[in-house]
């Protein structure tokens, strides 16, 4: 049994057309997004560039107190390369701000999901300004695994990757030839110093993926550990957060309690 995902050959083309079509059905003049250097915000840009054009795409670039500078430039170059408008807005002070609000202080995760909050209302603060839609940088691996803030990297009106796994998004990086240190970079929300995706979640990406692929083609977790080589307690680890985070992936509940309810009946 193989349950490494493979990017389909269709991907690139079928991303353009969901672009091109949501941006036109929502009668918006483009998108914004959130650039981190990372490499899912690098090929997201790249594929709306590719899609609407370069003058139909804006990036912001979002630092905190704590960004590399170097890093920040880096950010900027990619936006220049790609011939798009990058706006810098930082977030230290507005973040400093509410932190004051919480006295004595927040644990390590809080601080981080405000970051994630306060840069998804800066983006929707822009986009509605120049009448853009906010594009969504997360994919298929971390919608599943809950890792993203709700109401924070996860507030978005396109997800143009959340069907590709993470080593797919790595291999449409390869094919459209981003630059090796977007391609290189561990993967990071930055939200503390050190912060490193698969060292919060316990294993590498291309381990990951695998079982998430498994879990996807309704596997059991037996079958999957057996497929994988992966001891069986730790594919059940991965499955549970799966189950747990369900509600990060859908609208809030509603009651049932009319003719047609929205999220139950109401189908839009």
């Amino acid at each position: 049994m193989n349950l490494v995902p493979r990017l389909p050959a269709h991907a690139e083309a079928s991303i353009h057309q969901f672009l091109r079509a949501h941006v036109a059905h929502a009668g918006a003049s483009g998108v914004v997004l959130g650039l981190s250097g990372g490499i899912d915000s690098a090929v997201a840009a790249r594929l709306a560039v590719d899609a609407l054009g370069a003058a139909a795409v804006t990036g912001a670039s979002l630092p905190d107190a704590t960004q590399d500078p170097a890093l920040t430039e880096e950010i900027h170059s990619y936006a220049r390369a790609l011939a798009i408008e990058c706006v810098e807005l930082p977030i230290a002070a507005v973040e400093a701000a509410v932190l004051t609000l919480f006295e004595p202080g927040l644990d390590r995760e809080s601080v981080g999901n405000v970051k994630a909050r306060l840069r998804m209302v800066l983006l929707y603060t822009l986009g509605r300004g120049r009448n853009r839609l906010v594009l969504g940088t997360g994919n298929k691996s971390e919608l599943l695994l809950g890792y993203f803030t709700k109401y924070g990297d996860g507030g978005a009106d396109l997800l143009p990757i959340g069907d590709l796994y993470k080593t797919e998004v790595r291999a449409l990086a390869e094919e459209l030839g981003l630059p090796m240190a977007i391609r290189t970079r561990p993967p990071t929300a930055g939200l503390w110093a050190g912060q490193t995706d698969e060292g919060e979640l316990g294993l590498p990406y291309a381990e990951l993926d695998r079982v998430l692929r498994g879990i996807e083609e309704l596997r059991t977790e037996e079958e999957i550990a057996g497929a994988t080589g992966l001891p069986l307690p730790e594919v059940h680890r991965i499955a549970t957060r799966v189950e747990r985070n369900r509600h990060k992936r859908r609208m809030p509940p509603i009651p049932k309690l009319s003719l047609r309810t929205i999220g139950v009946d109401w189908r839009e």
